[in-house]
């Protein structure tokens, strides 16, 4: 944990000079200095390749230690970076508003209002989703450790000011959604901050509720990350949507930012309203994919292959770069681990040089657990790459049924009846649904994209259907 004395700078924004929470953060860096804050370049020797086998593989936990910035972490940084500012400038220490927020209870009000006015809650959501292993969390860490835990104020411009300022805190979703078990690891976590006896929670969660409120305030906490909030997805019926509504609150109620980071099932649930949606993205949404085999990719290979133990350097070649690429999916982690164990499985024998092979069984080992989700991400790859030629590709020539059927017969795609497994269900179905369900671009598709609208407004709906032919009654008799 970093503390620190509070150093003021002037801030950027004229609106928020004078705000002692503000000013008391990091200079703001160019992008050149941020390249520097968000990597790390594990300590290497060349004269480290000499040491005894036994020595060497000691020095392969460092490869988990690298951290090469991906272009999408500077975005972060700054969505992250504007976010804490943005909800410090409602908080001014100084300013009678900031007095007023901190004495009464949330939805209470003095009769007289402040000269600086109420407190206006300036909160905002970021959300972060990607795979496991995609860098998430590293990102985060790096990012958040550019700032302090807590920061302690003394005097500000010769008056008192005697507070103890907490940046940020970080805890996990609770696996069962529990509006409890987020107030006891956030207070638990701001205990910790503030370097104080861990608190006595209360019993009920009205006032376990107005507990966490309450400390959040005292403590002026910067910004909050709630990292494994897939969890939310396990939850029993309601449990999920209770909770985030309890975390919008401390966003709206208390002007906290929110960062909430998540693996990809998050998103669905987010979709769901677009209240929630919105809130949760209103600073920022980033969408961490599996990394593709291009000059970013290559970049990371180059600083990670720089990092050999082997008694002997093996030049990054065209081949080895591309099969790391193809074990690993395009996953950091994974390519990491693979790295790894590559290096562990040859360093002592009689050839210590890396090759394809070496990777292809250092593969085998360091990923044996997640081998059919990495399967199963190659597959989608290549099915995504195959639409995308498909949809570049000339217009496809009408077939005749029975073109159709054979195609159907070839591509193991057929429609069945539930129950009866030995049948299509309608060939001359089956490629049309085949056909929407494939496509990526519906619109061309719908010949008319308001007809259901315009039947709502007719006094017989079902004549307009079947005057365009999309009501069919008697299926038996057109089909014969």
């Amino acid at each position: 944990m970093r503390h620190e004395e509070a150093k003021y700078n002037r801030a950027i924004l004229p609106e928020h000079c004078g705000n002692p929470l503000i000013e008391a953060l990091p200079v703001k860096l160019c992008d050149d200095d941020l390249v520097d804050v968000l990597s790390y370049y594990p300590p290497y020797s060349s004269d480290e390749m000499k040491l005894e086998p036994s020595h060497r593989v000691e020095y392969l936990t460092r490869l988990k230690a690298l951290r090469q910035p991906l272009p999408i972490y500077f975005d972060c940084f700054r969505a992250i970076e504007i976010a804490i500012k943005e909800g410090y400038s409602a908080k001014n220490p100084l300013s009678p508003t900031t007095m007023n927020y901190l004495h009464y209870p949330v939805g209470e009000r003095t009769k007289v209002e402040p000269g600086t006015g109420y407190f206006q809650a300036k909160g905002c959501g970021i959300t972060i989703i990607g795979e496991s292993g995609v860098g998430k969390t590293c990102m985060l860490e790096q990012i958040l450790c550019h700032f302090p835990d807590t920061i302690t104020h003394t005097r500000y411009n010769g008056m008192s000011i005697p507070l103890r300022q907490v940046v940020w805190i970080k805890v996990d979703c609770p696996e069962d959604s529990s509006i409890r078990a987020l107030c006891h690891k956030i207070l638990t976590e701001l205990d910790i901050k503030m370097g104080l006896e861990p608190t006595a929670k209360e019993r009920t969660i009205p006032s376990l509720i107005e507990q966490i409120e309450a400390r959040i305030k005292s403590s002026f906490l910067g910004i909050l990350v709630i990292d494994e909030m897939q969890n939310l997805n396990l939850a029993k019926t309601g449990g999920a949507d209770r909770l985030l509504g309890f975390i919008h609150n401390l966003v709206n109620n208390l002007g906290i930012p929110i960062i909430f980071c998540a693996n990809p099932p998050f998103n669905k649930l987010l979709s769901k309203t677009l209240k929630t949606a919105r809130r949760a993205e209103s600073n920022g949404y980033f969408d961490f994919e599996l990394m593709e085999n291009d000059e970013v990719w290559g970049v990371f290979v180059e600083e990670l292959w720089d990092l050999q133990w082997t008694n002997v350097k093996t030049p990054l070649s065209q081949e080895l770069n591309d099969t790391l690429y193809d074990l690993s999916v395009g996953n950091i982690d994974l390519a990491v681990r693979i790295f790894r164990e590559a290096q562990r499985y040859i360093i002592g024998a009689e050839d210590e040089r890396n090759t394809p092979e070496v990777l292809r069984h250092a593969s085998s080992i360091a990923i044996r657990a997640s081998k059919d989700i990495t399967d199963e991400m190659k597959r989608e790859r290549s099915i995504s790459l195959l639409k995308r030629k498909k949809k570049e590709s000339s217009p496809v020539l009408e077939k005749s049924p029975s073109d159709e059927r054979m195609s159907l017969v070839h591509s193991g795609n057929l429609q069945t009846i539930p129950g009866d497994l030995t049948r299509p269900h309608h060939p001359e179905f089956s490629s049309k649904i085949n056909q929407l369900q494939n496509t990526e671009d519906l619109y061309p598709l719908i010949g008319d994209m308001d007809l259901i609208q315009r039947a709502a407004t007719q006094d017989d709906p079902l004549e307009l259907l079947r005057a365009k032919n999309i009501l069919c009654e008697d299926p038996l008799e057109k089909f014969a």
